[in-house]
């Protein structure tokens, strides 16, 4: 992806040229123009590639179609007609929900301040409020920052006043979530404004709706992310505190899980969410006791032709087995076999083997007697299957030796099966091929006995090496 920027008009200039100049067909010309933005290293995701429809007769400029929709949709604002807006608002969300490029033209020329209006004009038009808030949804998709403190305290509102309504509820969420997502100040506002019981009570008051369920799981999730690269430090972990101690959330999410035992979608997005809330050792445990183990081992079980089930699955074994005593429930449950299952039944999908191969490591840690079991299911010969199918991928590479080294660094007695079976050579590819596999790399070596040389690296600096 390029990291340089244009403008739309520099863009449509260039095609333009291209067809007048080059005598191109329109659809030769776009390519040509991307072709060229891109070999400069270009980034056009937010560039509307299309044809710009021709000059007027006058000379005047033409403009894109979004930003014709748009001027409709702003006069039947303005004029306050509601007889209009749900025809224009319907045409814009669907020109919206066609691609970024389409929504950031729009955003750039005025369209939240149109949509934020016609939502406080349906405030009090349920069917209305409903659409507005769809075509809001569709218009922050990938554009957090359009949202201000009047769209933030709208959205509260709407969620208190109307949560005994699903589809405004849903609607309103999914704004929330897209305002959310890599945006820390937006997140920690609408904490702030009370948005995590709003979020929790929507599940536990439409515990029917998979959809619902699901959009409000992932927006609480979303409250639990670090992913806002302008903001130095976030509260996700605050958040995720937030939600499990004051909003009772474990038991909010396992309980919604009961009711879409076959409803693959939901419960992936459960067990992500539960993974993002296993921030502590009660946390963890808690989930345990809530049945959320048995349910994520029974998933993992029936929906292992499911890549994103099992791999969200993982995640979530992975995160609650951060507490020593829910190891040893995680083993005792037979989690271990499906999880060597998982590996090697999605041995081609890399996420799958990285979030395997790390929870058995997190399974072997400090846990001598989960080393064995793991051993004896063939977790070793998984991680090393997966370590010479993806011998490019880091992470995968990183959690396999991780996984290695803890399975024999108490029980030295797997160190002659395991080296059976080929680990020292794919051990030290790994090392030779990945700088961040180094350090790993080396303790698995050294922890299974082999004869590890340091690696030596040039500092640049006279006389010096470092180690």
């Amino acid at each position: 992806m390029g990291s340089k920027q244009i403008a739309q008009e520099t863009f449509d200039d260039a095609v333009q040229e291209n067809i007048t100049e080059f005598e191109m067909e329109p659809e030769e010309a776009v390519r040509e123009a991307v072709l060229q933005f891109e070999s400069q290293g270009v980034d056009l995701s937010n560039i509307v590639k299309a044809v710009r429809p021709p000059a007027s007769e006058n000379g005047q400029r033409q403009k894109h179609q979004i930003l014709l929709t748009l001027e409709s949709l702003s006069r039947a604002v303005a004029e306050q007609d509601v007889a209009q807006l749900p025809q224009e608002l319907s045409a814009f969300a669907a020109q919206c929900k066609e691609q970024l490029a389409f929504r950031y033209l729009a955003g750039r020329n005025g369209a939240y301040p149109a949509v934020l209006s016609a939502c406080q004009l349906a405030a009090g038009d349920r069917d209305l409020l409903l659409q507005a808030f769809c075509t809001l949804a569709a218009l922050l998709d990938g554009q957090p920052d359009l949202l201000d403190a009047a769209g933030q305290e709208l959205l509260l509102r709407s969620l208190r006043e109307r949560r005994e309504d699903a589809e405004v509820t849903l609607a309103g969420i999914r704004c929330v979530r897209h305002a959310c997502l890599k945006h820390e100040h937006n997140r920690q506002d609408f904490v702030k404004g009370g948005v995590l019981p709003l979020l929790t009570g929507a599940i536990t008051q439409h515990g029917s709706s998979a959809e619902l369920v699901r959009t409000a799981a992932s927006a609480l999730r979303v409250m639990t992310f670090d992913d806002d690269i302008r903001v130095p430090f976030g509260h996700a972990h605050d958040h995720a505190k937030m939600i499990v101690l004051e909003n009772d959330g474990l038991r909010v999410l396992i309980e919604a899980a009961k009711a879409f035992r076959d409803n693959s979608g939901v419960l992936s997005e459960l067990c992500a969410t539960l993974s993002r809330l296993s921030v502590r050792n009660e946390f963890c445990q808690e989930i345990v006791d809530l049945g959320g183990l048995n349910f994520m081992v029974t998933l993992l079980a029936d929906c292992m032709e499911h890549p994103d089930v099992v791999k969200q699955v993982l995640s979530a074994i992975r995160a609650v087995a951060g507490n020593d005593d829910v190891k040893d429930a995680i083993v005792d449950a037979g989690a271990t076999e499906l999880i060597v299952l998982a590996i090697s039944h999605h041995l081609g999908n890399p996420q799958i083997c990285e979030q395997g191969c790390a929870a058995l490591c997190m399974l072997a840690l400090r846990k001598p007697e989960n080393c064995s079991v793991i051993m004896e299911g063939g977790g070793a010969l998984a991680a090393l299957q997966a370590m010479k199918a993806h011998p490019r991928e880091v992470a995968v590479q990183k959690q396999a030796c991780m996984l290695i080294r803890n399975l024999v660094a108490r029980s030295r007695e797997l160190c002659g099966p395991i080296l059976a079976l080929g680990a020292e050579v794919l051990i030290a590819e790994a090392r030779a091929a990945h700088r961040d596999c180094d350090d790993v790399a080396r303790a698995a070596l050294r922890d299974l006995g082999c004869k590890v040389e340091l690696r030596e690296l040039w500092t640049g600096q006279k006389g010096s090496l470092a180690q």
